[in-house]
């Protein structure tokens, strides 16, 4: 633990979980996060995508906050890498909550454990209700918020709509 606090000193940490950490996104992420954001295939059921590294710039290095919408970055504690993004929404009773993991991390489990680690950071914030969107071609996201504790409300421009229901 005293290590990870040491590690953690100059950076400011969102919320974390077993293996992974949030925090804002640095100027270092970016080429990473362009490699996966630009993936065709991996990302086809993604809405932010397919920016010049300077969009992604402009966007991701501002200071943002969740009532405008922020995207922070997911960092691998192991070895400090970029492994995917969040992005978090806060409206009004609701906060609206995505997560991306790069294609190099795909079915480790890294978005469950770290998606779990934000919908117990938000249930700190207060009383708040967690929704957040998938595809329907998005299997796996499906399954994903499923396991979560989320089920599906609404369907909006082909979009399901999962509101969670109780925490995993």
């Amino acid at each position: 633990m005293a290590e990870e606090s040491k590690m953690n000193n100059d950076i400011q940490v969102i919320f974390d979980s077993e293996r992974c950490y949030t925090r804002r996104f640095a100027e270092s992420d970016l080429n990473a996060f362009v490699e996966y954001r630009n993936n065709e295939e991996w990302m086809k059921y993604q809405f932010f995508k397919e920016l010049s590294r300077e969009e992604y710039e402009e966007i991701l290095l501002k200071e943002a906050t969740v009532e405008s919408g922020a995207q922070f970055a997911i960092i691998r504690k192991a070895d400090q890498s970029l492994l995917g993004d969040v992005f978090i929404k806060k409206e009004h009773d609701t906060f609206w909550i995505g997560y991306t993991v790069s294609p190099s991390f795909k079915r480790q489990g890294y978005a469950y454990e770290i998606t779990r680690a934000m919908i117990q950071w938000i249930q700190q914030q207060g009383e708040f209700k967690i929704m957040a969107g998938a595809v329907p071609e998005n299997v796996a996201s499906v399954r994903l918020l499923e396991k979560l504790g989320f089920a599906q409300v609404d369907e909006e421009n082909g979009e399901l709509i999962f509101l969670l229901h109780h925490s995993s």
